[in-house]
């Protein structure tokens, strides 16, 4: 590590643990890099749940750098004493998890509804066949921003088989697209847990996220799209006869079973424009409230606009119509909309833990002092702040695989970097669009996303690499270059 040499000594907070072996500065950061190498083991090589790495490290880390049990874990008995690992974990869910609660009921009733297919197939017949692969990438656009990356994979994949199987064209010229369009939304747009989290560590109103990932977003979707076009026409491979079959079938045994328990949706198509008013209602609510805040001067009518424009009740109205729209006045009983809610939600739990668990790492890397000693350290280095956050979150990612854990990671590393900066929330936004960007890079076999695209779509191990891999890359870099060139004039 690079310091100043006229720097005056730092004190830390604490004396114990490992600093006994080596006080000040070079302790604290002894025990940062201790602590995220011995992250990245267990998460990598020990295979360890990223939840139980991240909240053993986080009372290593603390342990090490000389916080007492107290401090970390509070008293039996109730006192003033404040628990880090507590407050970390408390702050961020509090946030955090009622948002992606609401977003993946929501994704779940338009999957089940029908809504993603009818808006895809109307998106194939108004672009044309010549255009289709632009159509799948607006699909994964349109329905990457309240529905799952994995989710809509397998949704949206028949229609990529269909669609490569009527041209007799490799299934990359369709896939890639569509994939670009999800990931796209995945790393830089709320509801999605990666950015949500970001925001709620950073302290950054949801608008300025959904603004600042949509600038960003954009050109690093179309470099994606341009990429998955030459990719397509010079790497051919056949559509998965298996996976369609497969597909139907499954399609098949979810509505037979749906009619043997009487909870049936109605067979009557949705319409496109109603699923476009479900995902569009809570983007605009949600910037309504950002920018009344900026533009409007205390009021009424300021205080109603950032009621419906919170997160909470922005997605909660979305979660109602999409209920009447989509499930009741088409039939769905009151059982089948439980159902469906209340199913969406047993694979959060794992998102949601890990989330928490990297805000507990955060706290206790601001609690230790390490945060502060790696603040300084990093303006010693001289390099920009929203360069720096890349970095460590493409180094996090390529280690690690997982986006989400890169995220909550590297924002608990950043978000001292920028205390007492004095920065905009526009820019604070952009620092969080540069540590997402770096969470998608070079997808690899250590990323449970590139197995799902090899497998899902029929494509080699060594193809995937040349396909999924670099598209990812070239989505993580342009959107680090677009988040960079804005920082300078924002």
């Amino acid at each position: 590590m690079l310091l100043a040499a006229d720097a005056p000594p730092q004190t830390p907070p604490h004396t114990g643990g490992l600093l006994l072996l080596i006080p000040g500065t070079a302790g604290l950061l002894t025990v940062a890099a201790l602590g995220i190498a011995l992250l990245l083991f267990l998460i990598i090589k020990g295979r360890l749940q990223p939840f139980v790495a991240l909240l053993g490290v986080s009372i290593a880390v603390g342990l090490a750098a000389g916080l007492s049990v107290t401090e970390l874990f509070g008293t039996v008995q109730k006192s003033a004493a404040v628990s880090l690992i507590e407050s970390g974990m408390g702050g961020i869910l509090g946030h955090v998890a009622i948002i992606i609660g609401l977003g993946t009921m929501l994704g779940a009733i338009l999957e089940v509804s029908g809504g993603a297919e009818v808006l895809s197939a109307r998106l194939l017949r108004l672009f044309g066949e010549k255009r289709a692969p632009l159509a799948m990438g607006v699909t994964g656009v349109v329905f990457g921003i309240p529905v799952f990356f994995d989710v809509g994979i397998f949704v949206l994949a028949p229609i990529v088989y269909a669609a490569a199987k009527r041209s007799g064209k490799s299934i990359l010229l369709y896939a890639m697209p569509l994939l670009a369009g999800l990931s796209m939304t995945h790393a830089f747009l709320p509801p999605h847990p990666g950015p949500v989290a970001a925001a709620g560590l950073f302290g950054v109103d949801l608008g300025w996220v959904i603004l600042m990932g949509l600038v960003v977003g954009v050109p690093s979707v179309l470099a994606a799209w341009a990429y998955s076009a030459w990719i397509g026409k010079r790497l051919f491979v056949g559509v998965p006869q298996d996976m369609m079959e497969a597909a139907e079938e499954s399609k098949a045994a979810v509505a037979a079973e749906q009619r043997a328990s009487g909870t049936a949706p109605a067979e009557r198509p949705v319409s496109p424009a109603t699923v476009l008013l479900i995902i569009g209602t809570p983007l605009v609510l949600i910037l309504m409230a950002t920018f009344s805040s900026i533009a409007l001067d205390p009021s009424t009518v300021r205080s109603v606009l950032e009621f419906f424009g919170h997160p909470f009740v922005a997605l909660t109205i979305a979660l109602l119509l999409a209920y009447y729209l989509l499930g009741i006045r088409r039939g769905w009983s009151r059982q089948s909309l439980e159902t469906v809610s209340t199913s969406s939600l047993k694979p959060v739990g794992n998102i949601v833990l890990v989330v928490g668990a990297g805000g507990v790492f955060g706290a206790v890397l601001k609690g230790s002092g390490i945060a502060d000693a790696l603040a300084d350290t990093f303006n010693d280095v001289g390099l920009p702040v929203i360069l720096l956050a890349w970095l460590i979150s493409v180094v996090l990612r390529v280690a690690q695989g997982s986006a989400t854990v890169a995220i909550v990671t590297t924002a608990g590393i950043v978000v001292p970097l920028v205390e007492g900066q004095d920065l905009s929330q526009a820019h604070l936004a952009l620092i969080i669009m540069a540590i997402s960007a770096g969470s998608i890079f070079a997808s690899h076999v250590n990323d449970g996303g590139f197995w799902m695209v090899a497998k899902y779509f029929g494509i080699s191990e060594r193809d995937t690499l040349k396909s999924w891999t670099v598209l990812e890359t070239v989505l993580s870099v342009a959107g680090f270059v677009a988040a960079a060139a804005l920082s300078l004039v924002i």
